[in-house]
């Protein structure tokens, strides 16, 4: 997800809680803090050093994939049979020197989703570089000064035979236009037609928005123009970033309710910190038109969510608090579809009485 600053968080990336005393004491270095090839163990959700991960429940294997960023522009998972118990890091994808060309350092990956389709697995991810766009202006025509650096930085998909991967890029380009600066994309199948919906990134523009554009049946392209869904600034709940006066959007997720509609969980900023609100379409469809219900879903310093069904059928979100520093986790949750919005019903596993 977008950082305001970096005191304000920034990207974290990690292995165990365990390492994190090892480096402090020097015992430990930032390279072998993450190896190549890194032992695989077995631990709680609260023992890893994670945000902005997903979660694909396998039906056939009856096991849970959980993917997320690794340090050196790399993506891992973790595998789970109960959702309590995560085995890894599996290392599936590590970004080669050539991507996006001889001139352009990619620093990080973002935020990876891992995606089921026609037989194949996706990994939608966002590649974060140093490549400067040149001079950029803000809404009122002035260039902006104080500002977060407008780099190439845009979401991408990767394919594999397996979960576990290896992945591949279908290309050296990004999926989304190289000029726009776009995090967070997500797939969504609509009539048999595949979308990326992602994020255009307030840096770039201010008032984040959030943003839909077709892809090719293979999900190695895309087809046509972007279309606008809804701007930061939409929600009621909504605040800007108190240092750059901003709206924030990031995030988003779709879920087909009982009810027939189409709600679309997204994350921003509240009085409260980083949040979780629920977008409905009006139509029912992609194209919306979207509206923003009042109350919002998680409000705790918490958010960049998804959603996904157990094996017994239960809705589940999973999402990252707090939103910065060492202690960020990921945490599970048990929702209520109740067909005119979600709610949170408790925490998973259920927290001791």
């Amino acid at each position: 997800m977008t950082r305001i600053a970096p005191g304000a968080g920034g990207r974290y990336e990690g292995r165990m809680r365990a390492v994190i005393p090892l480096l402090a004491a020097g015992l430990l270095s930032a390279a072998s803090a993450q190896s190549p090839e890194p032992d695989l163990e077995v631990a709680k959700l609260a023992d890893i050093w994670m945000r902005d991960a997903c979660v694909l429940p396998d039906p056939e294997s009856k096991t849970y994939y959980m993917v997320a960023s690794a340090r050196g522009a790399a993506v891992r998972a973790y595998t789970s049979k109960d959702l309590v118990d995560w085995e890894g890091p599996h290392i599936v994808y590590r970004t080669p020197d050539s991507m996006w060309g001889e001139d352009v350092e990619i620093r990080s990956i973002w935020a990876p989703e891992i995606h089921a389709y026609r037989g194949k697995y996706y990994l939608f991810v966002t590649f974060s570089s140093t490549k400067e766009l040149g001079e950029q202006w803000n809404d009122w025509g002035e260039e902006w000064e104080s500002w977060p650096p407008r780099v190439r930085r845009a979401s991408q998909v990767l394919v594999a035979d397996s979960p576990l991967g290896p992945y591949e890029a279908f290309s050296d380009e990004p999926t989304l236009p190289a000029d726009m600066m776009t995090l967070d994309g997500t797939l969504w199948v609509e009539d048999g037609v595949p979308y990326m919906v992602y994020c255009h990134e307030w840096v770039q523009v201010s008032n984040g928005t959030v943003e839909m554009m077709r892809l090719r049946e293979d999900l190695s392209a895309t087809l046509g123009e972007p279309t606008l869904l809804f701007r930061g600034s939409s929600a009621p709940w909504g605040r800007p970033s108190p240092e750059h006066g901003c709206f924030v959007t990031d995030g988003p997720w779709f879920h087909r309710s009982t009810s027939g509609k189409l709600f679309m969980p997204w994350s921003s900023f509240s009085g409260t910190g980083y949040t979780v609100g629920v977008a409905v379409s009006e139509s029912g469809k992609l194209a919306g038109p979207w509206t923003q219900r009042e109350k919002p879903l998680y409000t705790d310093d918490g958010g960049h969510s998804m959603l996904f069904k157990r094996f017994d059928g239960q809705l589940m979100m999973a999402l990252h608090t707090p939103n910065g520093g060492p202690e960020t986790r990921i945490r599970l949750f048990e929702l209520e579809d109740t067909g005119d919005t979600l709610r949170v019903v408790r925490p998973f596993p259920p927290t001791p009485e």
